[in-house]
């Protein structure tokens, strides 16, 4: 999963070792020697196995990748940081995990992380864990692992290179190489990088895909750009956008999240992660176990994050990244991070249409966030079951004793009222129904539940109007099961429309900003309890109007209710706040779908 914890400055030195002969790996007892408790001596041997970092400098704060790998199996290991200096001391700074089914942190020195050990026997080729240098860390670090093959063959304290403290952060004049976990070089940008990620040849030698359309790169500072060309078997990317969390992009098969190939670029206090990565839906991605990736580098400056980085088209070593040689639609993400890690809900992307990444001919594409059908959809089942839906129900539950002498087109007026608002409900929840079967042109499987409760939304509604139409009359012996049927069907109808639009705002084709929408929506759900609770109360006399009569006046009220009783008066102030209460949310909501 998405262990980014941070960019990890490297700055120790790594132990890996296998531990005492506990397949679990729980091995607190070699903490100091790093040597398993087997009965036997260490190989002395040529070792098959090598432990490699991301870089040649550290400074506090600033991740590290530790790559442990080998052309044979092994079954243990053990890794520390240490400083350089004395291969005897102790372990220096934690680890953060990348796989945490083959891996595990363990305390050494009461330091919670300082060391890293296997879960259990199962063969394995390669590890990889992520190390952060304290404050104190001395000036010179490398990393320590002892490597079990099997039970009595293992290898005592491989050595990693040595890297040293040093402010690895700003970018210098001239580009910077460090160490990869690929053997490829990763570099800082020369400044200014803008130079290199320009929108000229778009179109002519490389494909590019800018938000907003017509943007330049080079300039515009607002502008989110990515760009590809092809040169033999290797494919060149080059991705920048005004972040100061991170930015990326994905190969889809199709216009929906999920089983996607992804590329972030990940600010973490000035260092950036190149990192491929596969996604799930709109959850974290998870990183790649085996770098794919070759001439990385990158940049950030003034709220900007750049990267390059160039793979090739196939790779048999890591069979989850997408072949380049097919059609795929882009994605561009953008968002807010915290200690290198993503939140969830920035994950908002820039669809591309489908092109075809190899053999098509260089595009400037265009792309789309949320369609408009999908927005029409939420907003037409936000007015209609915020508003005209809640409005509606409430009238037909609390104002049927109100106005008793007025009538409105015939009919008494809480009922004209109550009709208009459910009529004009069903109409709007049809129409919205509909748009998402446009949009998609099929049933969505990736959907989860939202399409079926919209269904049973759906079905509920019609029922309202039909059974309406074939009611028995007041005075009928079977009216009672028309009322209750009338008013379980709404409440239903009502309860299941606000559940889906829950699910609705998580939806792929809408993703609305989380988690503050579901935080308005829920705002909606207590406001409209409350206020009811208020009415239900009143109507069984327990909020009552204290000192007078309850004929006498309620002050500041509109000539409409000059003639009035109290009571009416009373739910007719608590209704004028309901509805500018449900606006108030229901405008929220609608203004984040615009801005999608």
């Amino acid at each position: 999963m998405w262990n980014l914890q941070t960019s990890l400055a490297i700055v120790g030195t790594l132990c890996l070792t296998a531990v005492c002969g506990y397949k679990n790996g729980k091995v607190e007892k070699s903490c100091e020697s790093m040597m398993p408790e087997h009965h036997s001596q260490p190989n002395t041997t040529a070792s098959p196995y090598t432990l490699t970092v991301n870089a040649s400098k550290f400074s506090p704060g600033v991740g590290i990748r530790v790559t442990l790998s080998g052309s044979e199996h092994f079954e243990g290991f053990l890794i520390q940081a240490r400083d350089a200096t004395n291969h005897d001391g102790s372990a220096v700074g934690s680890f953060a995990l990348v796989d945490p089914k083959i891996s595990q942190r363990l305390t050494c020195n009461s330091i919670e992380g300082s060391a890293v050990s296997h879960t259990s026997n199962a063969k394995k080729t390669e590890i990889q864990v992520i190390w952060k240098a304290p404050s104190n860390a001395p000036p010179t670090v490398h990393f320590l692992a002892t490597v079990l093959a099997h039970y009595k063959k293992f290898w005592l304290k491989l050595p990693s290179p040595v890297i040293s403290q040093g402010d690895a952060t700003p970018a210098p004049p001239q580009s910077t190489t460090v160490m990869s976990t690929n053997s490829a070089s990763t570099s800082i940008l020369p400044h200014p990088v803008r130079s290199k990620f320009t929108t000229e040849g778009c179109g002519k030698r490389k494909s590019c895909l800018i938000d907003p359309v017509g943007c330049n790169s080079s300039i515009d500072t607002n502008c989110f750009f990515l760009s590809y060309s092809t040169l033999g078997q290797t494919v060149s990317f080059e991705l920048s956008g005004p972040a100061q969390g991170y930015v990326s992009f994905a190969l889809s098969k199709d216009e929906w999240m999920g089983d996607d190939d992804a590329y972030l670029c990940v600010n973490d206090g000035g260092r950036v992660s190149v990192e491929a990565a596969h996604t799930t839906g709109r959850t974290y991605p998870e990183l790649a176990s085996k770098s794919v990736l070759t001439d990385v580098g990158w940049r950030v400056s003034d709220g900007v994050i750049q990267c390059k980085f160039s793979r090739s088209i196939y790779t048999p070593q890591d069979p989850v990244r997408f072949s380049l040689n097919n059609s795929y639609y882009l994605f561009l993400a953008h968002g807010t991070a915290e200690n290198g890690m993503i939140h969830r809900h920035t994950w908002q992307p820039l669809i591309s249409s489908h092109h075809q990444i190899i053999t098509g001919p260089p595009q400037i594409l265009t792309g789309s966030r949320s369609p408009l059908l999908m927005k029409c959809h939420g907003a037409l089942m936000l007015i209609a079951w915020m508003l005209a839906g809640s409005s509606g129900t409430l009238l037909a539950g609390y104002f049927k004793p109100d106005w008793p002498e007025r009538t409105l087109f015939g009919q008494k007026i809480w009922f004209q009222v109550h009709r208009m608002l459910m009529s004009l409900t069903v109409l709007l929840t049809a129409v919205g129904f509909v748009f998402p079967f446009i949009y998609r042109g099929k049933w969505s499987t990736r959907a989860g539940a939202h399409p079926y409760l919209g269904c049973i939304v759906m079905i509920l509604s019609f029922c309202q109007p039909i059974m309406a139409a074939f009611r028995p009359a007041p005075d009928s012996s079977r009216r009672w099961i028309f009322n209750w049927l009338h008013w379980g069907v709404g409440n239903a109808a009502e309860i299941i429309a606000v559940v889906s639009i829950f699910f609705g705002m998580k939806q792929q084709s809408l993703l609305l900003p989380y988690p503050w929408t579901t935080g308005i929506l829920s705002g909606f759900v207590v406001w409209n309890i409350v206020l009811k609770l208020v009415l239900q109360l009143h109507k069984h006399d327990v909020i009552r109007k204290a000192g007078s009569d309850k004929d006498d006046e309620l002050p500041v009220l509109s000539d409409f209710l000059e003639d009035v009783n109290w009571d009416t008066k009373f739910r007719v102030a608590v209704l004028a706040v309901f509805v500018l209460g449900n606006s108030a949310f229901c405008i929220s909501l609608l203004s984040s779908i615009g801005n999608v």
